[in-house]
């Protein structure tokens, strides 16, 4: 019974209070005093419901930017993949484009011969093709209807081609121009320097010459590209003359090469 006499007490408070405001407020008692609270507080719910847009927008912001992010991520994985695709895509179109022109090139002789693609160009051509394809030290490598070296190494499944530019090849050649033929010997300097010597004083040659190989060392073809003279060296008090000659490509352009068998 005190108990419950306890809590009606405390409970009293309350009721009385909240009839007071209620009936205060049914006869505007509480008009002034509720305007002026409104004005107190309207500043901050203002700043409150704005800040909450501005807390908004910055959350909406932060999450399109981490989704843009993505999909721009996934965008520049496809544009990497389509990229690499197109390039094989070129590298396959460029090499069976090479092959045509190189079976057109030899349609005229009995060659047999075997593709091999570039692995790395330097002092020598490293190719990807070896013993057990067929290769065998000593054969002519070319590149259409031009001479771009010898085998010096044969691996399983790679070899290596001397080029023309080792200080120690040395290629008998001719040169065939509008003002006659001229016989010398092609040799190597570093770099991409070639020199023709041993060119007899009487024997035309001049710029623009073509330099092929003469064949009679009996492991080139006769024919061949070499190059073309660039300079002629007359050298009056010498037994002979020299030519500087120049290659018609680079090596290091060279998506393929042929290894003649026989």
């Amino acid at each position: 019974m005190l108990t419950l006499l306890a809590d009606f007490k405390a409970f009293l408070p309350p009721v009385i209070i909240s009839c007071l405001l209620l009936f205060l407020d049914y006869f505007k008692v509480l008009d002034l005093p509720k305007m002026l609270v409104q004005t107190l507080t309207s500043p901050i719910q203002y700043g409150v419901y704005h800040m909450g847009i501005l807390v908004s927008d910055q959350v909406e912001f932060i999450t399109s930017s981490r989704q843009a992010a993505q999909e721009n991520k996934a965008l520049r994985f496809q544009l990497s993949e389509l990229l690499l695709e197109n390039s094989k895509i070129q590298t396959e179109l460029s090499e069976a484009k090479v092959l045509v022109e190189q079976k057109d090139v030899l349609g005229l002789h009995t060659y047999e011969y075997i593709p091999a693609k570039v692995l790395s160009s330097g002092r020598f051509l490293v190719v990807d093709q070896g013993s057990l394809d067929g290769v065998k030290v000593g054969q002519p490598v070319i590149f259409k209807d031009s001479f771009v070296g010898l085998v010096s190494k044969v691996n399983p499944k790679i070899s290596q081609i001397t080029l023309p530019y080792d200080p120690e090849s040395k290629i008998p050649v001719f040169s065939q121009g509008k003002d006659g033929k001229a016989r010398g010997i092609v040799q190597g300097k570093f770099g991409s320097d070639l020199l023709m010597d041993k060119i007899l004083h009487q024997e035309s040659i001049s710029i623009d010459d073509l330099i092929y190989t003469d064949g009679s060392e009996g492991v080139l073809p006769r024919g061949l590209i070499v190059g073309k003279v660039i300079k002629v060296l007359d050298r009056p008090n010498e037994i002979f003359k020299q030519a500087e000659v120049e290659s018609l490509f680079h090596t290091r352009d060279l998506p393929i090469v042929f290894i003649i068998k026989n």
